[in-house]
């Protein structure tokens, strides 16, 4: 089911869904009657103040929390209640972008890249390489391939996060504050490249920032504030 999707379809879509953190008489809500539709190839940015949910509301979309009160579709398959294997299964089609990177020190540029693909058991370790290297070459740094993070600048950390996010060719992306460790120029660069390969790629994106310098890139701007998405600006 999750490959018959149609341009037309929702990638996303998610009905009064609420979102609790601890249990009993320290059960807090984090979460409130979130109502959001993302479409094919939409480039979506998620603005807020710190602490307002639009992280947990990202792991949630990402199969990276269970959903506990409401509705949350992915191409069409309820996230709520699924299994780990379906979780598994999920995954494979989104990418994830932070802002730290989570590039793993000890293993080259390309074998960074490369991890996004073990998923994917269909994919030969010659073909993972193939198309790792393929993607690296799209985010410029095809001549870094052999390099390790320490090696790189903060910039260069994060395309090769982008080629990670989209060697698999997912149909969404989530990026979670992916230009705050980067100055001006270099945050642009990477949000400019994200956009290009989303693009090219039919990818839709999900992304919270607080660099009102990158808004431009958006089909649409949704404002989250004390766990409710308070507008939604085309």
């Amino acid at each position: 089911m999750l490959d018959n999707v149609t341009k037309e379809d929702y990638i996303i879509n998610i009905q009064s869904l609420n979102h609790f953190f601890g249990s009993k008489t320290l059960k807090s809500q984090i979460l409130f009657d979130i109502n959001l539709s993302i479409r094919s190839s939409e480039i979506v940015i998620m603005t807020g103040p710190s602490g307002s949910g639009k992280t947990t509301l990202l792991t949630l979309i990402g199969g990276l929390r269970s959903v506990q009160e409401g509705s949350l579709k992915f191409l069409g398959q309820e996230l709520k209640e699924v299994s780990n294997e379906e979780l598994v299964q999920i995954r494979r089609h989104i990418g994830y972008i932070f802002q730290a990177h989570n590039l793993l020190d000890f293993l080259t540029v390309r074998q960074n890249v490369q991890m996004s693909l073990e998923l994917h058991k269909n994919i030969s370790n010659s073909e993972a390489r193939s198309q790792s290297e393929a993607m690296l070459n799209a985010v410029k740094l095809g001549n870094k391939v052999d390099y390790y993070p320490s090696d790189l600048s903060g910039g260069q950390k994060q395309r090769v996060a982008i080629a990670r996010a989209l060697v698999s060719h997912p149909k969404l992306v989530l990026a979670d504050e992916p230009t705050a460790a980067l100055d001006s120029k270099t945050g642009r660069d990477v949000v400019t490249l994200m956009q290009k390969l989303a693009y090219e790629q039919n990818c839709s994106i999900l992304m919270v920032t607080h660099d009102n310098r990158i808004l431009d890139i958006a089909d649409r701007i949704i404002h989250m504030e004390d766990g409710r998405l308070m507008q939604q600006v085309s």
